[in-house]
């Protein structure tokens, strides 16, 4: 058996990256894709590699003088990279591809080295690797059928996402026997190359020959094997978080969008999983293009949508672009210190000058504390304003509604700012909230600040809205944001969410059920100790032998599970874990007994 490489392209889209080298040049994880590439063929014990090359070929062949394999390469030179496609180079090694069974390769692919050994241990003599269709991948697709096969190849011109869920993306991977390569392959190519040019990709003499009975190419369908094709920057930067050894801290500092990721279950960042409900998604489905295509109503009209869904006046609340944009904008008005509770949501704190922020520090081992704690500790702190996170986060405390009236009382009695953040609220059992414009209205020293993303489940939209008595305050606020803060999909969410209040209390009764047989099996498992919680996440401490970072580590990469290691937060060996659904909170507990 031997090896084709196609290196001749020259990668424009990855722009001064491939000024001076070819696109196989590129670094991923510190090794670059053709050296990764040669060593996992070298374990083969392959008859030959041939490399066509034509970009930079001088260069690569310098570069591969000092990659050290045994299996001897041989090259095969497109002098015309600029004006041909893969088509063309394939063409000029067809005679290599009639002399033994061949594997084919693009050489912008990268992939671990299970997806080879799948190919070659497979018995079938010609196949495409093939994986199911997702949202990040590009180019040919095909539709199979139950016994694999190749029913259709499908070009970007024929793709209809209607039939997304019966395609496969093709990994431009092959392995063709010698037999379909002289009989078939090669004289369907050097048919298509003569009638139709040289400026085509190959798959489309694949799609040609799948068109005859018995066309003889299957596909192997992938089973979460991880692979990835590099055409641009971001390509690159996502091969970078999914192969290299520090690939945890790279996904952390991603900070979300991991539907990039559509093999990891992300216990990570918290939203509700069971809101929003498939009638709601349906109706904005139905005018996503109108969204889409019209701009949203300014910030007069958004703010009276928050006041008629939350109950409040409309000169009491603004919404904002997440939470996250209204901690901006307030932390702005805070003058004086700031009281916080530590460990915490960080966003208010690095809002702040360091010497602004006065920390109370709930230690461990329960991080627990109560609203006496802190007008206790912030009676002699001479603050101006005081953050509460009810319930907290990472560690899940909850101060009760009767408590929380008595610190508002405390607050306004020494004419200190009082934020409160129920971003969590209604995962609590009690739910209660300050949105309540009487309890605004006695307390015009409170803010109340809610995340929409975590409790109706719609990060995405970026939603948030802060309610406050405070005219003054509010007017500065208004100021401070832009007119079109949130888009035509958060706008209409908005719009429609009164419709099913009773769908989301129900949510939420059966996410309380959730929660407490999550944690019920979380207290099984041998090396954690499980604090309470009351919010749609809970921290647990990491006993010996374990530690966070090798948890987290470890699930990452045996079962593609992403967990937060809180040891930085909390300054001991602690991990917050997201509550998702049961099936995939199953997979959570079953893979950590299994560790």
């Amino acid at each position: 058996m031997q090896a084709i490489i196609l290196a001749a392209g020259m990668g424009k889209r990855l722009g001064e990256l491939t000024k001076g080298n070819t696109k196989c040049m590129i670094e991923v994880g510190g090794e670059t894709l053709i050296s990764r590439l040669l060593h996992q063929l070298d374990q083969l014990h392959l008859q030959r590699i041939i490399l066509v090359v034509g970009y930079k070929a001088k260069e690569l062949r310098e570069y591969l003088l000092n990659i050290h394999i045994q299996t001897a390469i041989e090259y095969v030179e497109n002098t015309i990279y600029d004006k041909t496609n893969n088509i063309y180079s394939l063409y000029l090694a067809k005679d290599y591809l009639t002399k033994d069974d061949t594997l084919l390769f693009e050489s912008d692919i990268i992939m671990e080295d299970s997806l080879i050994q799948k190919l070659i241990e497979n018995p079938y003599p010609d196949l495409a690797l093939v994986d199911k269709y997702e949202s990040w991948m590009d180019g040919t697709v095909v539709t199979i059928d139950e016994e694999n096969r190749i029913l259709r190849f499908i070009p970007n011109s024929l793709f209809k996402y209607d039939e997304i869920p019966d395609y496969y993306k093709t990994v431009n991977v092959y392995k063709f026997s010698k037999h379909f390569s002289s009989t078939m392959y090669v004289p369907f190519l050097e048919a298509y190359c003569k009638a139709l040019g040289r400026n085509e990709y190959y798959e489309q003499v694949l799609r040609v020959i799948t068109m005859l009975d018995n066309s003889g190419i299957r596909a192997l369908p992938l089973n979460g094997e991880q692979w990835y094709e590099i055409d641009d920057i971001q390509d690159l930067d996502i091969a970078e978080s999914i192969f290299t050894e520090h690939q945890y801290d790279l996904l952390c500092s991603r900070f979300g969008g991991y539907w990039r990721y559509p093999h990891i279950l992300d216990f990570c960042y918290l939203v509700n999983p069971y809101f929003p409900n498939q009638r709601l998604l349906d109706e904005m489905s139905h005018s996503f293009a109108r969204l889409l295509t019209e701009y949203p109503s300014g910030l007069r009209v958004n703010n009276l949508l928050a006041a008629k869904d939350f109950g409040v006046k409309q000169d009491y609340i603004l919404v904002g672009n997440g939470a996250a944009e209204l901690i901006k904008v307030l932390s702005e008005q805070m003058l004086g210190k700031v009281g916080v509770v530590r460990p915490t949501f960080e966003e208010y704190p690095n809002r702040m000058m360091p010497e602004q922020v006065v920390v109370f520090e709930a230690k461990a081992p329960s991080f627990s504390y109560t609203a006496d704690d802190l007008m206790t500790y912030f009676a002699d702190k001479n603050i101006g304003s005081l953050v509460l996170i009810n319930p907290d986060n990472p560690s899940g405390n909850y101060i009760s509604y009767a408590d929380c009236l008595r610190l508002a009382d405390w607050c306004q009695a020494r004419d200190i700012m009082l934020i409160m953040d129920e971003s969590f609220i209604d995962f609590s059992t009690e739910h209660p909230t300050f949105l309540n414009n009487s309890i605004l209205e006695k307390y015009d020293h409170l803010v109340v600040i809610k995340s929409i993303s975590k409790s109706f489940g719609v990060p995405g939209l970026r939603l948030g809205i802060l309610a406050s008595s405070n005219a003054a305050l509010m007017t500065n606020l208004r100021r401070a944001v832009s007119i079109w803060n949130i888009n035509s999909f958060a706008e209409f969410f908005l719009q429609i969410l009164g419709k099913y209040e009773k769908s989301y209390q129900e949510a939420m009764n059966t996410f309380r059920r959730e929660r407490a047989r999550m944690m019920a099996a979380l207290a099984e498992v041998s090396y954690l100790r499980v604090l309470p919680s009351e919010a749609n996440y809970v921290l647990c401490e990491v006993l010996h032998p374990h530690t966070p970072r090798e948890l987290a580590v470890q699930l990452l990469k045996k079962y593609s599970i992403l967990i937060k290691d809180c040891t930085g937060k909390c300054h001991a060996p602690y991990i917050r874990l997201a509550i998702r659904n049961t099936k995939d909170n199953n997979l959570l507990i079953q893979a950590l007994k299994t560790l």
